[in-house]
């Protein structure tokens, strides 16, 4: 438990450098350095899964969606194209992961294993963390928030919501947690633990708001009780591949929390969530 803490408390102040002050190749570099670390923890439990994966095309491609979405930023919306640069690299990727996976793949009877290990690798890393980019630096997103957030805190936001409601529901579930909805998943999960978590990302949101400001409060807490949501989503979809590879941790990069996949699976949900809810409040706008 002192680890966790201590660990946690070191966290903190370069992940609120990098999501509110950090210019954007900083923020891109920093982000790189955390897909990349990912998807090698990804790979460790594909291999322990007993699948084989293209890891060289699958860093490259989870790097470059990255890239894209930096590119979309910087083309004008009066050009027809903005925004395309992530969904054209996406359908490239696609392709190219089935056709390397036909060349590259030693053994033609893991070919689908294979070609889906490392397709899931680039959507469910590299896309969607990839998102953390618009987030931050679209002036779209910047002007539709302009009544309830300012943009640089956003991500604040966003990763506020998905730790504290992480640590709530940790110490609830340890105090108060009975029911276990998942055991076959994360038998030390429990309901109390869920709601407890849901309500204290609730919690911070709302004082953030009134720090803030806000004139929109249902902006804030609609953007919260999505992250929150999606990111007991995210750590339970980690966990379901962790015990699919019967391992316990992802790996043992940070002490007291595993490796970097266990410590922000439920960013990976939690941030194109929040990225989906800001492209339909957009257009419900305009």
């Amino acid at each position: 438990m002192k680890r966790r803490i201590v660990t946690a408390l070191l966290l903190i102040p370069p992940v609120l450098y990098l999501a509110v002050w950090a210019p954007w190749w900083v923020f891109l570099s920093a982000l790189l350095v955390v897909v990349l670390r990912t998807v090698y923890e990804y790979f460790e439990i594909s291999r322990a899964a007993g699948f084989e994966t293209l890891r060289g095309f699958a860093y490259i491609g989870c790097a470059a969606l990255s890239v894209a979405q930096v590119a979309d930023l910087r083309l004008p919306a009066s050009s027809g194209f903005a925004g395309t640069t992530v969904l054209a690299v996406t359908i490239l990727l696609v392709v190219l992961a089935l056709v390397a996976g036909m060349i590259l793949t030693g053994d033609i009877r893991q070919y689908l294993r294979s070609a889906c290990s490392s397709l899931l690798a680039i959507v469910y890393i590299g896309l969607m963390l990839s998102t953390l980019v618009p987030l931050r630096f679209s002036p779209v997103v910047g002007r539709d928030l302009s009544t309830a957030i300012p943009q640089r805190y956003l991500l604040m936001l966003v990763f506020g919501v998905v730790w504290i409601g992480d640590a709530a529901a940790y110490f609830v579930g340890r105090g108060l947690g009975r029911y276990h909805p998942f055991p076959s998943i994360s038998p030390n999960k429990t309901l109390e633990g869920s709601l407890g978590g849901l309500a204290g990302s609730i919690l911070l949101a709302w004082g953030l708001g009134r720090w803030w400001h806000t004139t929109d409060m249902r902006i804030v807490l609609m953007l919260a009780i999505l992250a929150a949501v999606a990111g007991q989503a995210g750590d339970l979809a980690e966990s379901a591949l962790k015990r699919s590879a019967d391992l316990k941790d992802s790996g043992a990069l940070l002490p007291g929390h595993g490796g970097l996949l266990d410590r922000i699976d439920s960013l990976i949900f939690a941030a194109p969530v929040v990225w989906l809810a800001l492209v339909v409040l957009h257009f419900w706008r305009a």
